[in-house]
Formats: structure tokens, sequence, C-alpha cells
């Protein structure tokens, strides 16, 4: 089976957005941002979940280390919010466990499984070891190719991602613009400091990933995460030993990001 790509990547060769397009959701992003320019992350999720500008959005999450902080504000302001977890069928079984827990917990009513088709899957890695010879075709094809087509029908996405992570999202805003997608990218939490997140997972008593305890401060699949030790940046363990820091969700005029975290 030939591998289909979602119509919105650039390597399908589909009809970029015209220059009016783009300058029409560019002004929309402008005006998100300087209308909640001074506001909190609660102010801003309720801004891209309720605000015409902003369109239908989705929240992305992988239910990793940090994530139950962002699940829980999303919470707060309409559990109803569709939130997309991708099982790559790599995933630690501590992951899926836990996705559970916390979307019982919070009572969230929407949590949407995604995951590869599985016949695409047997035709393009049918025993699991293409990881082996092209870690970003796998993550291509049980990440980010599946998450494309699910965010197919919705203007844009609530992220994670925070300025203090690298220098390439050290100036990063509430509100991006994916131009070649013309999707929305919100970043709720975008000035959040390390020790903020701890904190307000404490005050809310908010369930911890099982792993973390365990020497595992970033999470992604079972075979490509490993322990880090004390000292170590968190982000040690992901891809250990590889050129390779992302894994291609996150993008910037179609091309992959490769930034030193992600979230």
């Amino acid at each position: 089976m030939t591998l289909q790509l979602p119509p919105n990547t650039p390597e399908t060769g589909a009809k970029a957005l015209l220059p009016d397009e783009l300058a029409e959701l560019r002004a929309r992003v402008d005006a998100l941002n300087a209308r909640y320019r001074h506001h909190g992350a609660t102010a801003v999720l309720e801004g891209a979940l309720r605000d015409p500008e902003a369109g239908r959005i989705a929240m992305v999450s992988s239910f990793g280390a940090e994530s139950v902080a962002l699940l829980h504000l999303v919470a707060v302001v309409d559990r109803t919010t569709p939130v997309l977890f991708i099982d790559t069928r790599l995933l630690f079984a501590e992951t899926l466990e836990y996705q559970l827990e916390v979307s019982e917990r919070l009572r969230l009513s929407d949590v949407r499984i995604i995951r590869t088709d599985e016949a695409l899957l047997q035709s393009r890695d049918p025993y699991g070891a293409l990881r082996f010879s092209d870690q970003d075709a796998c993550c291509a094809l049980r990440k980010t190719f599946p998450l494309e087509q699910a965010l197919g029908g919705f203007d844009g996405w609530i992220t994670g991602r925070k300025r203090y992570q690298s220098k390439t999202r050290a100036s990063l805003e509430f509100f991006e613009l994916e131009e070649e997608t013309g999707r929305i990218k919100v970043n709720p939490m975008a000035h959040w400091a390390p020790e903020d997140i701890g904190a307000y997972m404490d005050e809310n008593r908010l369930p911890r990933h099982p792993l973390v305890a365990q020497g595992y401060p970033s999470i992604g699949c079972a075979p490509c995460t490993s322990k880090v030790a004390p000292g170590e940046d968190p982000r040690a363990g992901r891809w250990r030993g590889e050129d390779k820091v992302e894994c291609g969700i996150h993008f910037v005029n179609g091309q992959a990001v490769r930034e030193g975290q992600s979230q």
C-alpha cells in the first residue's frame, strides 16, 4: 500500500494558501495576541475556545510528564474540549494507564485516541523495525501523519510549548500561525517556568506520570526513551545518542522544527 499523506502536508503538493488568505490569518493571529497579551493562561484558553477569531480548537496531549497541568486548565475552562492523544503503539504501558487515570480524574469527555491505520502500519512497518533504520520516518508514520489527519477538522490546536524550553521558543507568543496549514497554534503556558508547573500540580493535587519518579523526566515511545541521570538535561533520554530532538509535530513554514525541547 502506498503511504497516503494528509492533504495539508507540504509533501502532497497541495495548493498553498493565497496571499490574501495568509494576510487575513496573520491579521487574526496578531489581533488575538494583542487582545490577550497581558492575560494569563486561563484567559488565553478561554479566548481560544470561545473567541470566534480562534475558530474550532482541539488540544493535543502526550499525557507525558507535565501534560496534566495543561489538561487540568483545559478541563476547568471546558472539559468537552476535544483532546487528541496519539497512540503510536510503542508507548509505555504506564503512559496508557496514566492517560485513562487523568482523563477520568479530570472528567474529560472528548478524548480521542489517534492511531495510524493498521493496514497502513503493516504495509510500512510490519515488524516494528522502522525505528532502527529511519527514526524520522517512524515518527512520521506513527505520529505526525495521523495527527495531521486528526487535525483536519479543526482551525487550530492547543500545545504545551513554553518559552523557557529553548532559545528558539524564547519569544513564543500565545497564538501562532502555521502558514503551511492555515491552523492557529495556541500556547497558553508560553510564559510559565518549570517551578510554575510544579507548583500548579502540587496546589491542585494532580497525579504525576508514574515514570517520572523512576528517572524519566521526558517521556515518549518506550523504545526511544531512556532514564536520565542526575544533572543531565531532562531531554537527554529522548533518542539518546542520536541526532534527533523532535518528533516532527511542530512545523515552521512546512519544515520540522528541531528545537531543544518538545511539549
